[in-house]
């Protein structure tokens, strides 16, 4: 029960801007009982989904050798990932090249310890057939994405952090395989979950608002 681990004590405001994707700041050397993490995941389970299927399923991985697999595949996708986006920046400087640095360098670290971070979690869904529809998919991601956001900030609001990623999707096959997953049922995240150095997180600088709010019409 939820009562059983310490919570944050923080507001839904809080939660909902502090929940930040946690990369140096992951706690490699800390374990994570995975009751707390099913802990959290009975809180993300009460998200929505298509028609209430529920048709989600949760992978979380604390073995060293199923992380590790996930990890070198997670690897090689994001070293092809970061050179190509090097290449871009090269081409065309970013508006703010020294967020943009500090972003690259958080991406490289996690991909450099992946394996090391104490639970891995995959969220997936069920997809009849196996294959994905070939227009729009808002229906079938939007019944498993809000869950795992919601895992997301349950962790955030237990002391945990969590990154946001789906590089190893490029080579979603192969990680089914090793895993044992069946063919029906598609990945679509990844979060590596700690605990976090400090508790202290601040909202991130976005755009306002008013340069992408659209009212009544475009």
């Amino acid at each position: 029960m939820a009562e059983d681990f310490p919570h944050l004590d923080l507001s839904v405001d809080e939660v909902l801007t502090t929940t930040r994707s946690v990369r140096k700041r992951l706690d490699l050397e800390r374990p994570v009982p995975l009751e707390v993490v099913t802990d959290a995941l009975d809180v993300a389970l009460q998200a929505p989904s298509g028609s209430n299927m529920q048709a989600w399923h949760w992978l979380v991985l604390t073995d060293a050798e199923p992380k590790k697999i996930v990890a070198e595949y997670y690897r090689r996708s994001y070293f092809a990932y970061a050179e190509a986006g090097a290449a871009a920046r090269a081409a065309k400087p970013p508006k703010d090249p020294e967020t943009a640095e500090k972003v690259a360098s958080s991406a490289t670290y996690l991909a450099e310890i992946m394996e090391q971070v104490p639970v891995l979690v995959i969220g997936a869904i069920h997809v009849p057939g196996g294959e994905l529809p070939a227009g729009n998919q808002a229906g079938l991601w939007g019944s498993l994405l809000p869950a795992a956001w919601s895992l997301a900030m349950a962790l955030r609001e237990r002391g945990l952090g969590s990154a946001w990623t789906t590089l190893h999707l490029e080579y979603e096959r192969e990680v089914a395989q090793a895993l044992g997953i069946p063919a029906n049922i598609r990945q679509g995240v990844l979060l590596p979950v700690a605990y976090t150095k400090g508790t202290e997180f601040k909202p991130a600088k976005r755009a306002p608002l008013d340069t992408v709010l659209h009212v009544n019409s475009w």
